[in-house]
This record gives C-alpha cells, sequence and structure tokens, in this order.
C-alpha cells in the first residue's frame, strides 16, 4: 500500500471513530491537515466504497470463521451429499493407518 492509500485508510478510521459521515470531502481534508497529498480518486474510491457500511462491525469481524461467504458455500456443498465423502476418506487413513504396522519397523525393535 502507497503512503497515500494508508493515508485515506486512516482518516476514514479517524472519522468512523469520531462517528462522523465517511466521504470524500472528509477524507481529503484529514489526510490535507495530516501533511499527506492524496490523489481525489483515492478519497472518492473509500468513500464510495464505505458508503452505507459500519466499519466497526467489518473490523470486529477480521478473522472469524463465520466472516467468510466462501465457508458458508463449502458448508452448503457438504449438507447437500458431501456426506458419504468424509466416511470414504475415513475409512483410507484407517487403511494407510495399519499398512503402516505391518511393515514391522518400529522405533524400538
Amino acid at each position: 500500500m502507497s503512503t497515500a492509500e494508508l493515508a485515506v485508510v486512516y482518516a476514514a478510521l479517524i472519522l468512523q471513530d469520531g462517528e462522523v459521515e465517511i466521504t470524500a470531502d472528509k477524507l481529503q481534508a484529514l489526510t490535507k491537515a495530516a501533511g499527506v497529498s492524496v490523489d481525489a480518486a483515492w478519497a472518492n474510491i473509500f468513500a464510495k466504497a464505505l458508503e452505507g457500511q459500519d466499519l466497526k462491525s467489518i473490523l470486529s469481524n477480521i478473522g472469524q470463521p463465520g466472516a467468510a461467504p466462501a465457508g458458508a458455500a463449502g458448508a452448503a456443498g457438504a449438507a447437500a451429499g458431501g456426506a458419504a465423502a468424509p466416511a470414504a476418506e475415513e475409512k483410507k487413513e484407517e487403511e494407510a493407518e495399519e499398512s503402516d504396522e505391518d511393515m514391522g519397523f518400529g522405533l524400538f525393535d
């Protein structure tokens, strides 16, 4: 990330913390006050991306397992008919473990 991008991100966090609406003009004003030259396009992009979003909830859900949309799709696929697949995988794992024991090699042999 460039310095300009980081400045806009920090400005958005400051506005959210102050419970102020995040707009391109306010992002520009904050970055200018910080002495960082930011292209108006960055401020517009961030303002549009965060429009109508609750930044606090976005930040509090980072890294939570239920936050990933791909996880929900995977769970739906497993519920639809993938229940038989894990049983087959367990059976293969058991067979693999048994074959290791039959070789006669061990730590204390």
